[in-house]
């Protein structure tokens, strides 16, 4: 560790009394060592990873830490801090401060070093000898391992058992969410390096009971159940946090801390950045329980089905191992395993342990939604193209299979016509079936596809879609919770589940719920018919800051998707189409007017900004409005308020202009395709220099200092919202 501190990188005397001044000092000493190249763009990073999970350890220790590709080689910083800063933990502010600087390409030698300082600072003579040194050259030999405090602690190696594995972050339900509701935050999926002594040791206890993997497979007691003379209690446990450089490795010597005071054998499987490895097979099987301290999936977490299991938040695993301890050994001892072996949903393996149903379901929706987008792209413009070349009365044609001359323009525009309606025919089957797997992986699908396709037989459109895809998820994760013997289990997921899933979604769609969801959709689609003036106006701005207030979110999406419903028949209203342009026009806005900012007042912009204001042109002719997130990220409070301004005015300009659009996609390239195209334009410019002024105006008023708070504080929550984001619809 001797390249990763200096004594230049130690401040015994830190005066920040805020966590984004304390990162903002100690990055400074990076960059002074030129281990940071960009100093705004690195303390964006540690904002979003801290808006992630709070980084403070009971004990008064804040461990603020991020990957960044603004990090030239991994570095280690530390302050010490006398009044103390709150880094959000549950006992209080923090007097000791690490600031950890990982690459975006960190090797794992390196990554195995920082693993073993995070599990020393779990030593409470480690932590003390750093809070009574004198002198920045003896702490920083402190923490390179030159001078040691406790060498019973020290000399265990980093590469104790860890290894890791991620799955699905479901689990973070039932022990968990009651536990610690803060506990479990987290994004993004992340991997661990491990080493092998500990699963070494336990593969060795594992042979020493003599039975192998067949001992506790089903119900996790046998030979190992507490109270058992023969053996003791053993426990595997998987670790892991969002960016698993710190907290994945304290939560494993926390957990093994406690398991050796309490008599247990408990091995770690670690996940965090650098890969993982996986726990031998027989110890697993041979273990009696098992215990999820995981911010992000747990891959392959059906390797632990049939096990007591606790799952909750990583903070949990360091704060309360022995509590951990004791829970999954009542649940032993009652019996009370996991049932079933299926891994987690789509959904899940992307997702946070302990989000709450109101997330999940959003996400839900936006699987159905970004597995829709491309075949609205397609169909969209394919239809746009056949009206453009041919004329509106072109869907009348004939099928091309009986009418098709190749040297007729027309013949062309109908094909081009009857292949965007074949393509937007799939739209609704496609959002239940991919709603309904996102809840519940490929069983999901054919109750899903089924539902959608009846949705769109009765006419129940885009609503009947969604209820579908929600009923055929329900109804499949009920069914698999549903115990079943194990010589069935094979014939579920191919006969049994789409057999009764597709029966209970067909009934509910056409029986129960079809009706009412048509008439609903029909009472939509006439108050859209009607909407003219002020209405379609106020309409228009809506729309416009829905689409600029998180560049690419879920706010943008519900935006779009309300506009492409619309327009996703062969033969869509006025409205709808006044409606998607209005869209479209706004989603372009915030990208290009960044773009002009950054041209008209560079100095206001970083290097890098400028650098991404030049591909922000092409971001925004081309409506991809995800090209002004690095700006929103860094400058959150100046570019959102401005972006939803210039959107709202765009948004507003194009419907009082009556300007139409067929295409649900496309930018200036399908400007021939839109109706009053030179209105279309000029609502687009408007946007773009209000929204251009303002930025320019509000960065242009920014004090230095202020700066600095402001940027750091605020692009955790821009951070968040481009990780929903998908990359297709603006």
């Amino acid at each position: 560790m001797s390249d990763m501190i200096t004594a230049d990188l130690v401040d015994l005397d830190l005066s920040a009394d805020t966590k984004e001044a304390a990162a903002r000092a100690l990055a400074e000493r990076m960059v002074t060592l030129g281990r940071v190249t960009d100093l705004e763009g690195f303390l964006a990073d540690v904002a979003a990873r801290e808006a992630q999970m709070p980084t403070g350890l009971d004990g008064g220790i804040g461990i603020p830490h991020c990957r960044s590709a603004h990090v030239t080689e991994p570095t280690l910083a530390f302050g010490r801090s006398a009044a103390g800063i709150d880094f959000g933990a549950p006992d209080g502010p923090a007097d000791l401060v690490f600031l950890i600087a990982a690459p975006a390409g960190a090797d794992d030698a390196h990554l195995t070093i920082l693993s073993s300082l995070a599990r020393r600072l779990m030593d409470s003579e480690f932590t003390d000898a750093l809070r009574s040194a004198g002198d920045a050259e003896t702490v920083a030999a402190l923490i390179r391992g030159d001078e040691t405090t406790a060498p019973a602690k020290d000399a265990e190696p980093a590469e104790s058992p860890a290894v890791s594995a991620g799955a699905d972050a479901s689990g973070a339900g039932a022990s968990g969410a009651g536990a610690s509701g803060a506990d479990a935050s987290g994004a993004g999926a992340s991997q661990d390096t491990a080493a092998a002594p500990a699963a070494a040791s336990a593969g060795t206890a594992a042979a020493d009971t003599g039975t192998g993997a067949d001992t506790d497979t089903s119900t996790g007691t046998g030979a190992g159940s507490p109270g058992s003379a023969e053996r003791p209690f053993r426990i595997v446990a998987v670790t892991s946090c969002p960016t698993g450089i710190a907290h994945t490795y304290m939560a494993a010597e926390s957990l093994e801390s406690a398991g050796r005071d309490a008599g247990v054998e408990l091995v770690v499987e670690t996940q965090g950045s650098a890969g993982f490895t996986r726990l031998d097979p027989e110890v697993i099987a041979a273990a009696d329980g098992v215990i999820f301290a995981h911010d992000v999936p747990v891959r392959e977490k059906e390797r632990f089905a049939g096990k007591a299991t606790v799952d909750v938040g990583v903070k949990a695993g360091i704060n309360r191992p022995a509590e951990l301890i004791g829970e999954v050994r009542a649940k032993a001892a009652r019996g009370q395993v996991t049932s079933g072996s299926a891994p987690g949903t789509p959904v899940e393996r992307a997702g946070e342990a302990g989000e709450g149903y109101g997330t999940k379901l959003r996400k839900w929706l936006m699987s159905g939604v970004s597995y829709m987008v491309p075949f609205v792209a397609a169909g969209g413009l394919l239809i746009a193209l056949g009206f453009a070349i041919g004329g509106y009365e072109i869907k009348s044609a004939p099928s091309v299979m009986n009418h098709f001359v190749w040297t007729q323009t027309d013949s062309w525009a109908a094909l081009m016509f009857q292949i965007g309606a074949v393509a937007f025919g799939f739209l609704v089957p496609v959002l239940a079936g991919y709603i309904a797997y996102g809840m519940a992986d490929r069983p999901g699908l054919v109750p899903g596809f089924v539902g959608g396709m009846i949705a769109s037989t009765i006419n129940a459109g885009f609503l009947g879609g969604l209820v579908a895809g929600l009923l055929a998820g329900g109804v499949v994760m009920a069914i698999q919770k549903i115990n079943i013997p194990a010589v069935l289990r094979g014939i579920m997921p191919v006969v049994v589940i789409p057999l009764i899933s597709t029966a209970i979604v067909g009934f509910l769609m056409f029986v129960v719920v079809g009706k009412p969801i048509a008439s609903a959709q029909k009472g939509m689609t006439d108050w859209l018919n009607g909407l003219s003036g002020s209405n379609a106006v106020l309409l228009g701005a809506l729309l416009g800051l829905m689409m600029c207030f998180d560049l690419g979110g879920p706010v943008n999406k519900v935006a779009y998707t309300f506009a492409t419903a619309g327009i996703a028949v062969s033969n869509p209203s006025d409205s709808a189409m006044k409606i998607m342009a209005a869209v479209m026009a706004a989603g372009m806005v915030p990208p290009l007017a960044m773009a002009l900012a950054t041209t008209v007042r560079g100095k206001l912009f970083t290097e890098t900004e400028r650098e991404n204001g030049k591909a922000a042109w092409v971001l925004g002719a081309s409506f991809i409005s995800e090209g002004a997130i690095p700006f929103a990220a860094a400058d959150p409070l100046r570019v959102i308020p401005s972006s939803m301004v210039g959107g709202a005015i765009t948004g507003a300009l194009s419907m009082t202009f009556a300007a139409t659009l067929r295409a649900p996609h496309g930018g200036i390239f399908v400007v021939p395709l839109i109706g009053n195209p030179f209105l279309y334009l000029i609502a687009i410019a408007v946007g773009v220099c209000v929204t251009t002024a303002l930025v320019v105006v509000l960065k242009g008023m920014r004090k230095p200092a202020g700066q600095a708070s402001a940027a750091g504080s605020a692009s955790g929550a821009a951070a968040a919202a481009k990780e929903d984001r998908q990359p297709v619809a603006a």
